[in-house]
């Protein structure tokens, strides 16, 4: 883990380096997955403030703190930090405890049923058209898969967007035996 201190009106002392160094590297207990931290001293008049912004995968943590000095105020902030980083472990430890599954996911793990369910029958004219045709009706009504009938076969075929924004094509195989 990268950490990035600032320190503004004050000098900052190898000591006091070391000891947010110390204080901030002990989230690594909680959360292994963190990428840098920042942590940014700043002293006004006799307010002295700590705020640490931890960086992890897909998260971020903060807090801010104010102290009688800035070991204080550091100390108030790594306090926080934990506390946010264990809640968030917590969370995430138990998140499917109590896991209900939906009746979907239920008759998954049970087994075949007895009959799927439909939701919605739509009827679909079909006219012949090329592929590009094709592709350019399913981007037109912003569709993820388009059915057509080939022009040249008359098969049935299903045009399809894949995630790398290409085009897939599903066409009709007679078995043999």
């Amino acid at each position: 883990m990268r950490i990035h201190i600032t320190a503004r009106h004050l000098k900052l002392t190898k000591p006091l380096r070391d000891y947010v160094e110390e204080k901030v590297g002990r989230a690594q207990r909680y959360f292994d997955h963190i990428v840098w931290a920042q942590v940014v001293l700043e002293v006004e008049k006799k307010a002295h403030t700590c705020e640490i912004v931890l960086h992890a995968s897909r998260q971020t943590f903060r807090s801010l703190a104010r102290g009688q000095d800035l070991y204080a105020a550091v100390d108030l902030s790594s306090d926080r930090i934990d506390a946010q980083l264990r809640k968030f472990k917590e969370k995430i430890r138990n998140h499917h405890k109590d896991f209900e599954p939906t009746p979907m996911v239920a008759a998954a793990l049970n087994g075949p049923a007895a009959e799927p369910r439909f939701s919605v029958v739509k009827n679909v004219p079909m006219r012949p058209m090329t592929k590009s045709e094709a592709a350019e009706e399913m981007d037109r009504l912003g569709y993820q898969f388009w059915m057509f009938m080939e022009k040249d076969s008359g098969q049935v075929n299903v045009i399809y967007r894949r995630m790398d924004d290409s085009y897939g094509l599903l066409q009709p195989v007679h078995k043999r035996k």
